[in-house]
């Protein structure tokens, strides 16, 4: 059911992070080119999490005795604005920090938790999230990959795709069939920790448009896991995937993938000197984000408040990432000139992969097809 969303705002202790942050980025982005800002949360940069993290900025919503910061989530939500804004390489460790840590917070055992939070908190250890396959669509509850009991835990036969940087993580948490049929849907579905380093795991990166591979495809064969490498109970994986869902469709990253590449324009009409045209260009899509935050930082405060607002996180996602993909297409419409005027090459390049990326923004996560059915149930509309 879709509850109502009350105002609400940073607190200040949270609020006061901004500026420790904003001092790392000074010391660790200074003279990164836009074209690589552009890619931000699709940056992939080892060394630039591991100094995430030992600044204490990774982990952030996560207990002090696993190595976490033991704050809130307005904490995370300050630091992530600002490492997008400044479109910072948070690749490596996002997922993890995101939702994997947290999800085995809330369902994993003990020495699952003692095993991985640290090293997640330290900006070591990457995860991805093996949810999606290639026969399913959109279509999450008739996934077909199966874990099969044996006498020693687990044998994982099947494939997952569109799987975030699997070349580099070192564990994936999979939605697998443990028992029943595809058409049981939501029944028989657990969630299982795999160590992608295992004998039978193979790992095959996706070239996307502008030549990247932050996709891939991963597929089993007989891979064999512990028993303890379930996570939660047997059969409840629909419910815990869904959980985790609304941590992945709710932060601020499903506004702002355009971001730097709008800021980057703003500065250059503003030292230009600004037209009429521009000024309402700028004045719609700023009245447009400020909504966009504000929703954000409500749906926050439901996670602040121990809730899984899952309806209300499909919301921001669907009306972020329509956000996001107007951006580019606007900004090619105000670059629009003479054939001879001079553009800025930098500010071309970096254009020019956000409006390669832009298609994907409402796929990723979850597409808008499916995030409106969930907004329509939430509604009491279907």
């Amino acid at each position: 059911m879709l509850a109502t969303l009350m105002p609400a705002g940073i607190p200040p202790e949270d609020e006061a992070l901004r500026l420790a942050i904003r001092a790392f980025l000074d010391e660790h982005m200074r003279n990164v080119p836009l074209s690589r800002r552009a890619r931000t949360w699709q940056g992939f940069d080892s060394a630039f999490s591991r100094a995430l993290g030992e600044a204490g900025f990774i982990g952030l919503t996560l207990p002090q005795s696993l190595g976490g910061g033991g704050r809130g989530y307005f904490a995370r939500f300050v630091v992530v604005e600002e490492l997008l804004a400044a479109g910072a390489p948070v690749a490596a460790h996002w997922i993890a920090d995101r939702q994997s840590a947290p999800l085995l917070l809330k369902f994993g055992n003990e020495a699952q938790q003692r095993e991985h939070i640290p090293a997640i908190c330290r900006g070591e250890r990457y995860f991805c999230i093996g949810m999606s396959e290639a026969g399913s669509g959109s279509d999450l509850a008739s996934i077909r990959t199966r874990a099969t009991r044996t006498d020693k835990g687990w044998r994982i036969d099947g494939s997952k795709i569109w799987t975030t940087y699997a070349q580099h993580a070192h564990y994936m948490i999979a939605l697998l069939r443990t028992s029943g049929d595809p058409e049981d849907r939501h029944k028989g579905l657990s969630q299982i920790l795999i160590d992608l380093s295992l004998p039978g795991v193979s790992i095959k990166p996706i070239v996307d448009i502008a030549g990247d591979s932050h996709f891939c495809e991963v597929h089993f064969d007989g891979v064999e896991v512990s028993a303890d490498a379930l996570i939660g109970n047997e059969g409840d994986g629909w419910m815990q995937c869904t959980a985790e869902l609304a941590l992945e469709r709710s932060g601020p990253e499903r506004i702002y993938s355009s971001l730097v590449v709008l800021d980057r324009w703003i500065q250059d009409v503003a030292a230009a000197g600004a037209s009429a045209t521009q000024i309402a260009a700028i004045g719609e899509l700023t009245a447009e984000l400020a909504a966009l935050r504000e929703l954000s930082i409500a749906i926050t405060a439901r996670l602040q408040a121990g809730d899984s607002p899952v309806v209300e996180a499909s919301l921001i996602k669907d009306l972020g990432t329509s956000f996001e993909q107007k951006i580019p297409h606007l900004l090619v419409e105000m670059l629009s000139g003479p054939p001879d005027a001079a553009l800025d090459p930098e500010m071309l390049e970096g254009l020019s992969y956000a409006l390669q990326m832009a298609p994907s923004f409402s796929l990723r996560g979850g597409t808008r097809e499916i995030l409106r059915g969930i907004i329509a149930r939430g509604m009491g509309l279907k």
